[in-house]
């Protein structure tokens, strides 16, 4: 192998492109295969845009499997799972039961903050780069609660954060109003976390992706991976439906379908599709200064310039990616009964965006080598987390593509745990 190998990266949402960008600046020569045409909308794109050290808890915790089998008969609730018989979402569903636990919820916990904090510094760095305008808005997040039993839940949840080093301010109705006046609340109070921030996504990928063939970073579109070939524990050549590429280092970052990818090569990685929906108001009534989550309807609220994205729910039906005009249609709902001003009337018209999120079954990425391949790297699995986590998993790749010794300890993120 050369001394500068050449890293061939499967994949050009967030991870896929922040994982070339970190490769490129170290001089490594990079080619970014997607399956996807140059103009796409993944999951990277239509997403709520928010930067999250508040979100140390991973999906699998205590309460979310007795949450899931409530709302699962309610097809307008923020969680969904199609019930079908398939042997890998019952195996899925198997491992999520047996990680939500205490004890899972206390080993992630640092490294989801840490992870988090060293994104948010990325993302910083990248908005004071010449020509890296992404919006990037550093005021908070606020999590809205309707009934007094929410803030309570969430005020043990900021009890949490703050002895974890994530400041966190329980606020009740008028301090709340206080902090975003231009908005319009029908709220019992919130929960403050004044580190987390919001962005633009389509813009930022917009960037990142010039800047990536800035420094010679070459892209093949509308290519989907047909082969991996390989030689005993080496991986040789990438073969699409555009050509063969030769392989030094192979970075997976396929996002939800990366499983496709890894069970060619013999490699099982548990992982579910998570679908999500997003709608984007032009021209909202009232522009609120900090994104939001609407906590007892999981709906994600994020302005982005002039517009205001509305984005919520997980459905796990496979990679499936058709519009279920229900789910939608439970986003839609609870926003008049946060933000009274608003009518369901003003969705009318606005296309509804959706992505597949991939969620693995304990709710952390799959993020370093695998013991089976000298030469591969995986990147995937992020969940929700995608865009919070983008550049910290970049910088990362980079650093095991190089065999350097990694900035974080990586063995909770092993594609090899299960």
């Amino acid at each position: 192998m050369s001394s500068s190998p050449h890293v061939v990266i499967v994949g050009a949402g967030i991870i896929g492109l922040c994982s070339a960008l970190y490769c490129a600046r170290k001089g490594l020569t990079v080619t970014v295969i997607d399956r996807q045409p140059a103009q796409h909308d993944g999951c990277s794109f239509g997403n709520a845009g928010m930067i999250v050290p508040s979100h140390f808890v991973p999906l699998a915790a205590p309460g979310m499997v007795a949450l899931g089998l409530k709302w699962m008969w309610n097809p307008e609730s923020p969680f969904y799972i199609k019930p079908r018989l398939n042997r890998d979402l019952l195996d899925w569903g198997w491992k999520f039961w047996r990680a939500a636990t205490p004890e899972h919820v206390r080993r992630s916990a640092p490294l989801l903050r840490d992870l988090n904090f060293a994104s948010r510094t990325e993302y910083e760095r990248f908005a004071g780069e010449p020509g890296q305008d992404f919006g990037l808005v550093r005021q908070g997040l606020l999590m809205l609660c309707r009934t007094p039993h929410a803030l309570d839940d969430e005020a043990k949840y900021a009890a949490q954060a703050n002895a974890l080093g994530v400041p966190a301010e329980v606020l009740d109705a008028r301090q709340t109003a206080a902090l975003d006046p231009d908005i319009t609340m029908a709220v019992a109070g919130s929960v403050y976390f004044p580190k987390d921030c919001h962005l633009s996504p389509g813009r930022f990928m917009a960037g990142i992706q010039a800047e990536c063939i800035r420094l010679g970073v070459q892209f093949l579109w509308n290519a989907e991976v047909t082969e991996l070939r390989r030689s005993g524990q080496q991986l040789d050549e990438v073969v699409t439906t555009q050509g063969a590429v030769p392989v030094e280092e192979l970075v997976l970052a396929g996002g939800s379908w990366s499983p496709q990818l890894t069970e060619r090569l013999g490699l099982r990685l548990p992982m579910q599709a998570g679908k999500g929906y997003s709608l984007t108001l032009p021209k909202p009534r009232q522009l609120p200064r900090l994104c939001s989550i609407l906590t007892e309807a999981r709906v994600a609220v994020t302005p982005m310039g002039p517009s205001l994205r509305l984005g919520g729910t997980m459905e796990i039906a496979g990679l499936n990616e058709d519009i279920n005009p229900v789910r939608v249609q439970g986003i839609i709902k609870a926003v008049p009964q946060y933000f009274p001003e608003f009518r369901v009337g003003d969705f009318e018209g606005i296309q509804p965006w959706r992505g597949l999120r991939p969620c693995s079954p304990d709710g952390l990425p799959y993020l370093g080598r695998t013991r089976q391949y000298r030469n591969l790297t995986l990147a995937t699995g992020h969940a929700m987390m995608g865009l919070s986590l983008g550049p910290i998993t970049g910088k990362l790749v980079s650093e095991l593509v190089l065999r350097e010794r990694p900035s974080f300890d990586l063995t909770l993120l092993s594609p090899d745990r299960w």
